[in-house]
């Protein structure tokens, strides 16, 4: 394992058993965003990184019972607590890394991922090898259920134009890894930048 998926691991996995209660009032902002990547039932959906597994139910609802709802994420100690909270009833859960998942070229519809990008040790490589599973006009969502200046303040420092959340960073970051920005909000109470996959 590489030092970057360590870190990551250790990070998470210190924060796994509480993690839901620390935020406990998300559960609205996941569904609306998961509402925004236009899903129809019987469509394919990998939440990446899903952590807790916190967008599985939405994304479940969203694809029905003839989709196909995976979940993956680095941390065992996430996944386990997405399966105390009985999360894997509503989708696969794979212990994986997102930068070499174990699926198909073009087997995806969509992919969403919640507090994802800040966690990628080598984002372009990274966001291709998500837009590699996802079909030609398939669609990525990016999402945190607060704004990146929120999300600075909670973590005591200053909102930083390097950002790559910032959108001119995260436009050319996509469109250089096989995704098309079409849409991005940043507000207090949520980012989401959604993107279809080019070719």
């Amino acid at each position: 394992m590489s030092d970057d998926q360590t870190r990551v691991q250790e990070f998470f996995a210190a924060r796994a058993a509480d993690w839901d209660t620390r935020f406990p009032d998300d559960g609205p902002a996941y569904a609306a965003a998961v509402a925004e990547l236009g899903l129809r039932a019987g469509d394919r959906v990998l939440d990446a990184g899903c952590g807790t597994g916190r967008a599985l139910p939405p994304l479940r609802a969203a694809v029905g019972p003839s989709g196909v709802v995976l979940g993956a994420d680095l941390t065992p100690a996430m996944l386990r607590e997405a399966v105390r909270a009985g999360r894997d009833r509503d989708g696969t859960l794979l212990l994986t890394d997102v930068a070499a998942l174990p699926l198909r070229a073009g087997s995806l519809d969509a992919v969403f991922g919640a507090g994802l990008i800040s966690h990628l040790p080598k984002p372009a490589e990274d966001l291709r090898e998500l837009a590699r599973v996802v079909r030609p006009g398939g669609v990525l969502a990016l999402f945190h259920p607060i704004g990146r200046a929120a999300l600075a303040a909670r973590h005591g420092r200053p909102l930083t134009p390097d950002d790559l959340r910032a959108e001119p960073n995260l436009r050319p970051l996509l469109a250089g890894s096989g995704w098309r920005l079409t849409s991005y909000v940043d507000e207090d109470t949520r980012f989401l930048a959604l993107a279809v996959r080019e070719g």
